[in-house]
């Protein structure tokens, strides 16, 4: 009988076996690097939209509003009763938020009223960071 080239099923069940052990240890660790990696993206996002209200609110001497809806997921500026920008953190980064004020209003002069002790976590999975509002109005992380 001639030799033939091939695996036996004994090589195929390792291999499977090996492979299964590989994914069951990456998989899990690929998906909190990507929840890390979105989350990140929408803390960056939100911090431009603490920036530009401010800056809006600057530029136009307007009192200018950022208004954020936890359930929505969702952050918009608003100045003048007309929604200047909105972007929808949840749909763009799949990010859930929570924050213990709705809004916050800048002064034509940059001050944030309503910003007194302000925090906004972000969350997506097992990632989650926090942003952090002053009485001034100015923004970290």
């Amino acid at each position: 009988m001639p030799n033939r080239a091939g695996f036996t099923i004994i090589e195929v069940v390792i291999v499977l076996a090996i492979s299964a052990i590989l994914a069951t240890i990456t998989i899990p660790r690929a998906a909190r690097f990507i929840d890390g990696i979105e989350v990140r993206g929408a803390v960056t996002e939100a911090l431009s939209m603490f920036s530009l209200a401010r800056q809006y609110a600057i530029a136009n001497s307007t009192q200018t509003s950022l208004d954020i809806d936890p359930l929505a997921r969702t952050m918009s500026v608003r100045s003048s009763g007309q929604i200047v920008v909105e972007r929808d953190l949840g749909a763009a980064h799949g990010v859930s938020i929570g924050t213990n004020r709705s809004s916050i209003t800048y002064s034509p002069i940059g001050v944030g009223y309503g910003a007194a002790n302000f925090t906004m976590t972000l969350s997506r999975g097992r990632a989650a960071d926090t942003i952090y509002v002053s009485r001034l109005g100015r923004v970290r992380r």
